[in-house]
């Protein structure tokens, strides 16, 4: 970002470390889910409102969002309901995972634009769905087969929003499975049940299940037959979101903050324009500012390239570039790129010069970012380093001593830009701004 975390009140990007889960009823719980997010190393934060539990305000740096089924209906009003809502909405707008099943799956649908109705009759008990052709790509679902024995236990449906991908279906409810964007899946059907799950379901629900006699007699071999498929699927979910940890942290820290996050520190803008002065920049060059937040530094660098340059702005957090595009006058300044500091979507030598603000001792590895950054510059290139405020004036301010670990203090950050093929020409840690230039030598 622009502006360091440490100034909004933390000292490092947070990294999700749970899977917050919003259980409805007692005996829905996540049952396989949890098995599989336990066998990769993700803690579970459970939401039980069904014990009174409150539904969090925010993710609160969850690395993923479950919603579980429960006898509500999603299109009507019940305690949480409108929380519920706006935690999905959250984890869409920062593309955090998020799995809903039942009327998780409908409460989604609703969250992204979509509708949750009443269907013809409820549907209980085993009995197969359909994969659609989106299926065999799809990141959860590529191995499924055909046709996929599941447990159903609903009387509700729901029609996609616009941009959803159907993934499976069946006879008299043609949305079974769904995805929205690239990190959120909706499954009407329990998918996750074991033998624990369909005793407690017919136990809980004994009206329901008796419309199928067999429930629990069948239950071993369609058991059998759905367990290969179904910890597949939430094997992979489990590691997509292991491996988005760190992003979603970012993510879900940010995002509640973007809208605002201009007006908040709009008075260190001139400081960015003098800093970017400092890059020695020529009309015609290019130039990437990494972390750009609300885009502080853009008109400055738009400036010092002028019309014939090319400005790229990146941020991880997909509510920041909507920020940026947002801020009068910033729209066309530069191209907008979602994407990690660290694996930047540029070829080598793109840029002749970077602009990072309040980054790089908050990436998750320092050295690896600068390494990174040094690829993506042609030689003779320049990376500026900059903080509107000095290294101890942060420190003072948060109550906190000078860490001698501190990948910006000079004697740490000069062999780590020398071992990426940086030398440092400049560097300035003062009372009101912090200031490190290098130029690309290798």
């Amino acid at each position: 970002m622009s502006q360091s975390l440490a100034d909004a009140g933390t000292a490092a990007f947070p990294v999700a470390e749970n899977v917050l889960i919003v259980e409805h009823v007692p005996h829905e719980g996540p049952y396989a889910i949890g098995v599989e997010l336990e066998a990769a190393g993700l803690p579970v934060r459970a939401c039980r409102t069904w014990a009174g539990d409150p539904v969090p305000a925010s993710l609160g740096g969850a690395a993923a969002l479950v919603v579980m089924g429960g006898p509500a209906a999603a299109y009507e009003d019940f305690p949480g309901r409108t929380a519920e809502l706006a935690l999905i909405r959250t984890a869409l707008e920062a593309e955090v995972p998020v799995l809903g099943v039942c009327l998780g799956a409908q409460l989604l649908a609703e969250a992204a634009g979509g509708t949750a109705r009443p269907a013809s009759g409820p549907r209980i008990g085993w009995g197969e769905v359909r994969t659609a052709p989106a299926a065999h790509t799809d990141p959860l679902f590529a191995d499924a087969p055909g046709r996929l024995p599941v447990l159903h236990w609903h009387g509700d449906t729901m029609d996609l929003p616009a941009g959803a991908t159907l993934l499976a279906s069946c006879d008299r409810y043609p949305v079974q499975a769904f995805r929205i964007g690239g990190s959120a899946w909706g499954l009407q059907f329990h998918l996750e049940v074991d033998k624990a799950a369909v005793d407690a379901f017919a136990a809980a629900f004994p009206d329901e299940a008796a419309i199928a006699p067999d429930l629990e007699a069948s239950a071993p071999g369609n058991l059998a037959a759905l367990a290969p498929h179904r910890d597949a699927v939430f094997a992979r979910f489990a590691a997509l979101v292991a491996g988005r940890a760190a992003r979603s942290g970012t993510r879900t820290f940010f995002t509640p903050m973007a809208a605002t996050w201009e007006e908040r520190f709009a008075g260190d803008t001139p400081r960015y324009a003098a800093a970017v002065a400092r890059m020695g920049l020529q009309s015609g060059q290019r130039v990437l500012d990494v972390g750009c937040g609300s885009g502080r530094a853009l008109p400055a660098l738009r400036a010092e390239v002028g019309d014939e340059g090319v400005v790229l702005g990146v941020d991880l957090t997909p509510a920041m570039l909507t920020a940026t595009a947002a801020v009068e006058g910033r729209a066309g300044l530069a191209r907008l790129l979602m994407a990690d500091a660290c694996r930047l979507p540029l070829a080598a030598g793109a840029v002749d010069g970077i602009f990072s603000a309040g980054l790089i001792n908050h990436v998750p590895d320092p050295t690896a970012a600068l390494c990174e950054w040094a690829r993506a510059t042609a030689p003779g290139g320049v990376l500026l380093l900059f903080h509107p405020s000095g290294r101890a004036e942060r420190a003072a301010r948060h109550g906190r001593p000078l860490d001698p670990a501190d990948p910006l203090a000079e004697e740490n950050l000069r062999p780590a830009l020398y071992a990426a093929g940086w030398a440092l020409d400049c560097y300035e840690d003062a009372t009101r701004h912090f200031l490190a230039r290098a130029v690309r030598v290798r």
